[in-house]
């Protein structure tokens, strides 16, 4: 028998708010964070090179999403102080799979979305090209082919994911010039500034 509902202690320290324009609260992750309901709920995330999967079980109606930084560490992890933590992607596909198929999911039906790996600063090392690569390649290793992919460009991304129903809204977000989101991302800011939004888009 499968027990529905989160504990309550489960993902307690994910920030929960309430948001007029949508019917659910919502939950927002930050990088290295991930969370999964078996309740409708709104997850919430913004995304630069980073890269989030929007996962759900139709049936079910269990899904989640996380926001992971880097694919793996180098070498075998021991020496990286962040350890087996959904800042990597190698560790957060493997959270978010396991806690919605804890929850009654099953791999065979799973919705996949991928969104992120923006390349949203200067330089040779597109970081974000890296993380989109590499979810790609694990999806396809583990027999998941995702119903929706937007990486890439120089743009970042708001993404609103409906659990219950797997719709997805994107807001495609105009590059600014200052550090904002990287700085974010590599430091866990909980403040993201913006100059302009662009249409929502809707997977």
């Amino acid at each position: 028998m499968v027990l529905h509902g989160a504990s309550p202690n489960s993902f307690a320290h994910i920030r929960r708010m309430a948001d007029t324009r949508f019917p659910h609260e919502v939950a927002v992750i930050m990088p290295g964070e991930y969370f999964v309901s078996d309740e409708p709920m709104v997850v919430y995330t913004v995304l630069g090179s980073c890269v989030s999967a929007c996962i759900r079980d139709p049936i079910e109606k269990i899904g989640g999403m996380n926001h992971f930084m880097l694919p793996q560490p180098n070498g075998d992890g021991q020496h990286d102080s962040w350890g087996e933590s959904a800042r990597y992607g190698s560790y957060a596909m493997e959270l978010l799979i396991n806690e919605i198929l804890k929850r009654g999911g099953r791999k065979e039906r799973l919705e996949v979305k991928i969104f992120g790996g923006g390349k949203i600063y200067d330089g040779s090392n597109d970081i974000g090209a890296g993380n989109a690569n590499w979810v790609l390649d694990y999806l396809q290793r583990e027999g998941l082919l995702p119903s929706t992919v937007n990486t890439g460009d120089v743009f970042p991304r708001k993404v609103y994911f409906f659990t219950e129903s797997g719709r997805v809204l994107m807001k495609k977000i105009e590059r600014i010039k200052n550090r904002t989101i990287f700085d974010r991302e590599a430091q866990y800011q909980e403040t993201f500034k913006r100059k302009k939004e662009e249409d929502v888009i809707l997977f």
